[in-house]
């Protein structure tokens, strides 16, 4: 779960996967303080460090993940275009870092805003999972420019 303060995410997984303190597989890393979640392995950490992605495969004791859930969204400015690039730049790290840890089959979840620069990282994501779609949940806002990817079938390392 990355960007997962203040944990709703980890928790639903956490549900979902039966993950327990003896027995974890829920990994949440966040630059942001979070209470701590029974079944998850929390690491107070900005993604972007270079040594992130490592701590978090260490985390996972060096298995595949199932999902990569991405909820990372830059601090916002107030001018669309520069919150769209900078939200992009987060997910296709997250898209990156999923495409090393996933195991076949696996799938990629996250944040996105609308607005137009998106087709590199959609074109990336058809090449590695079987399918992609974008998706608007009920609790958006109408006029939020938030959506969700959802990247399903993992095909692999190639």
């Amino acid at each position: 779960d990355l960007g997962a303060a203040p944990g709703g995410w980890s928790e639903v997984a956490v549900a979902r996967t039966g993950s327990t303190d003896a027995d974890p597989r829920v990994v949440a890393i966040d630059y942001l303080d979070m209470d701590p979640i029974p079944g998850v392995v929390v690491l107070k950490k900005d993604f972007l460090d270079d040594d992130a992605p490592d701590i978090l495969k260490a985390a996972l004791g060096g298995h595949p993940a199932e999902v990569v859930m991405s909820d990372m969204a830059a601090p916002t400015t107030g001018h669309r275009p520069t919150d769209h690039l900078r939200t992009i730049h987060l997910c296709e790290v997250a898209a990156d870092f999923a495409e090393s840890i996933l195991k076949p089959g696996g799938h990629f979840v996250a944040k996105v805003f609308q607005g137009g620069t998106e087709g590199e990282l959609l074109a990336n994501l058809k090449r590695a999972f079987t399918s992609v779609h974008h998706v608007k949940p009920p609790a958006s806002r109408a006029e939020s420019v938030e959506l969700y990817l959802v990247a399903k079938g993992f095909r692999g390392r190639s």
